[in-house]
């Protein structure tokens, strides 16, 4: 393992891998799939990645075996070991909240009785919780499907991340409180901000390239040159649109513009009406403003 890598604790499975993976990928930082094992080296040699369960990366990161690590927050909060924080992404989103039985008369966590029992696989997160409250709860730790944990009698009450509600509508849960917002988040060693400045900024830099570019399209369309000061007013693109003049035609113009993908036809639709032709429609991998 080259000891000039930052060495970066991701999933090892899981929804939440596959989506890191593809953006690792559409950063420039590419690993084949035939070495994903335990660990593997993107292929311009400035990153180990290392492979480990969803729950054991905070613990990595804080104590300094990975240098970064990219979990959901709910997993950092749960952990509660000191790990730096560098950026959040936009996808793994979820709530953690508190659930009853639907048939149950109550509607507020505030509500619930001391001495009640509640399952869940946050019991740092849960404890707090209902400490703030002041309730004596009895938590008990569980793993796997905790929503089907009232209907076994181990519980009343659960603790548990949801993204839709659908699971727990399924399993006749209603919601009685919601304890945090979760998402998928990039987390540092203690001092690693300072200690590698550079190397934290640039992997920083081409992550937020790939974000910034997934909801963004590039259009090229050739255009009448008296309708560029239109387009300049419609569709101003970054900061301006990117103009070229046609060879051996002053009368046409080739224009460049970024704009966001779910506005893309109405985009052409504007720029057909103002004389457009040989409009192209290309995908944005990466934007570094």
């Amino acid at each position: 393992m080259n000891e000039c890598c930052l060495k970066i604790a991701v999933p090892n499975k899981g929804r939440m891998a596959e989506d890191i993976m593809d953006l690792l990928q559409r950063a420039g930082l590419t690993i084949s799939k035939n070495e994903r094992t335990l660990s593997a080296t993107t292929h311009d040699g400035n990153y180990t990645v290392i492979f480990v369960r969803t729950q054991d990366i905070p613990n990595f990161v804080s104590d300094g075996v990975t240098d970064l690590g990219i979990t959901g927050q709910d997993i950092v909060a749960e952990s509660d070991v000191p790990v730096e924080d560098i950026l959040g992404l936009n996808f793994g989103g979820c709530t953690m909240i508190v659930a009853i039985s639907e048939n149950s008369p109550i509607n507020k966590a505030e509500d619930l009785p001391d001495g009640i029992r509640v399952a869940t696989s946050f019991p740092n997160i849960a404890k707090k919780y209902f400490d703030k409250l002041g309730k004596k709860v009895h938590i008990t730790q569980v793993t796997g499907a905790t929503e089907v944990i009232p209907q076994l009698g181990l519980a009343e009450v659960i603790v548990d991340i949801t993204s839709s509600g659908s699971t727990l509508k399924h399993n006749k849960l209603k919601i009685i409180g919601e304890i945090l917002q979760s998402k998928a988040a990039i987390i540092g060693r203690p001092g690693i901000k300072k200690e590698q400045e550079n190397k934290i900024n640039g992997f920083v830099r081409a992550i937020k390239s790939a974000l910034d570019a997934e909801d963004k399209k590039y259009l090229m369309a050739n255009l009448p040159k008296v309708s560029l000061d239109k387009v300049k007013e419609l569709m101003p693109g970054l900061k301006s649109p990117t103009v070229s003049q046609l060879w051996g035609n002053d009368n046409e113009v080739a224009i460049h513009i970024v704009v966001e993908k779910n506005k893309v036809y109405q985009k052409i639709e504007k720029l057909k009406q103002l004389g457009a032709t040989g409009i192209l429609i290309m995908t944005v991998d990466q934007m570094i403003p």
